[in-house]
């Protein structure tokens, strides 16, 4: 059974899912889908063509699903799908997509949004992402699973980050990011691998061990192109999970150069 404060504003076409607890002068748009189980604290708005996953509890004064932060937005249709078990917290933002970016914005299940941070435009997040306070993510960056932010951290638009990377708080990021990485610094630069990420979650140890190898011949070797590294070490190394996700990420084509150490070896 659901429950809805007297002085929140439900529009008509929004669907409620089972025991949906909406709060004091929390608004919901005509177009909102909220999931089994949905909590909104107080003072919530969520607009546009929004859905929010089963469980998510969204804190006061968050404003989820209005229209993109993207001048050249014309008033088309886009969504903005928030995954399972999410939180949310006080004042976090996050926009529904733009014609020009696949009019989407996607969250995947168990993120965690800490106070004030914000998701543009055309993003897409997997699981189980953690953004601390004040964590600015652009307009379409893609953002693996397992990634975590440190606190007043920004990420520039078209930029991509792997699975179970880690930013560092302040850090400036305007670069692709590998799987499995680590970067701090304005502007940002690759500090090694996440391993605390890497042993926290279990990863075994022979599979680290051969990211470690294959990331000193990425980012110490001079011998050709990062991408010609890469390439070197797909075809020689087939059988580590870890060190193929690498791979093939550096492989693919993307809008931006890749972050590298302070002193990288070759042309990335």
């Amino acid at each position: 059974m659901s429950h809805i404060h007297p002085s929140a504003i439900i529009e008509d076409g929004a669907s409620l899912g089972d025991g949906v607890r909406i709060g004091p002068f929390c608004h919901v748009g005509k177009d909102v889908v909220l999931g089994d189980g949905v909590e909104l604290k107080s003072h919530v708005t969520v607009a546009g063509t929004t859905r929010i996953g089963a469980r998510t509890v969204i804190f006061p004064f968050a404003s989820i699903g209005h229209q993109a932060q993207d001048l050249k937005f014309k008033g088309e249709h886009a969504t903005l799908s928030v995954g399972e078990d999410c939180i949310i917290r006080e004042g976090v933002t996050m926009n529904a997509g733009t014609e020009g970016g696949g009019s989407s914005t996607t969250i995947g299940n168990r993120c965690a949004f800490l106070a004030n941070s914000h998701v543009g435009h055309d993003s897409h997040l997997g699981d189980g992402v953690v953004l601390s306070n004040n964590v600015m993510i652009a307009g379409h960056v893609e953002v693996g699973s397992h990634v975590i932010f440190g606190g007043g951290s920004a990420v520039i638009q078209f930029t991509r980050i792997g699975d179970h990377a880690f930013v560092g708080g302040l850090a400036g990021l305007e670069n692709d990011l590998i799987p499995y990485g680590m970067v701090t610094g304005n502007r940002a630069r690759l500090g090694g691998l996440n391993l605390v990420g890497l042993k926290r979650r279990n990863f075994p140890r022979e599979q680290i061990h051969a990211l470690r190898a294959a990331y000193r011949e990425l980012f110490e070797s001079e011998e050709g192109t990062l991408r010609d590294r890469a390439q070197k070490i797909a075809d020689s190394v087939t059988d580590q999970p870890l060190v193929k996700q690498v791979t093939d990420f550096i492989l693919v084509e993307g809008e931006r150069r890749f972050c590298t150490p302070r002193s990288p070896a070759g042309d990335a």
